[in-house]
């Protein structure tokens, strides 16, 4: 097994701290960056997620802008309703201004039409409704990796996590 340098924040000194993990020869060489200000919902995120992709976790938008422009990420899984930017502002600040293409996924417990026409406006990937099924957390992710990345051996991969 080889060691992974991998990128925790802290919430509320906003330090870079580097740490180890341990890569598994069934993950997938993806970073999924997972953000809400919510740190038990991001742990189960974690949780869902981590034994098959590489995760990294953040607790509001700033934190995600910093992270994108410091390593490559795959997929952003966020929270619309963050302290200070939004999700959607948070996406549009991605892929408008650093003009990255990667899936963004929202979660959110005001799913609105509204929200959802805003989203596609800036070809946010889902929306997802709060509470979200496990089953289709997973595959949405696994979709959206797909079709951006053209990588079917995903969907092996997280078979067994749904």
């Amino acid at each position: 097994m080889a060691g992974r340098t991998s990128a925790h924040f802290c919430v509320d000194c906003r330090k870079y701290k580097v740490g180890i993990e341990v890569e598994s020869s069934r993950q997938a060489n993806y970073e999924l960056l997972i953000a809400d200000d919510d740190p038990g919902f991001r742990e189960t995120l974690k949780h869902i997620f981590e034994p098959h992709f590489h995760t990294v976790e953040a607790s509001c938008g700033e934190e995600v802008i910093e992270i994108v422009q410091r390593r490559e990420v795959h997929l952003i899984l966020m929270d619309m309703h963050m302290q200070h930017l939004t999700g959607l502002d948070t996406c549009r600040i991605v892929v408008q201004e650093m003009n990255l293409i990667l899936p963004c996924i929202l979660i959110t417990a005001d799913a609105t039409d509204e929200l959802r026409r805003d989203a596609a406006e800036l070809h946010v990937y889902s929306v997802l409704a709060k509470p979200v099924r496990r089953a289709d957390l997973i595959t949405t992710v696994t979709t959206a990796i797909v079709d951006r990345y053209h990588d079917p051996d995903v969907r092996d991969l997280l078979h067994a996590a749904s």
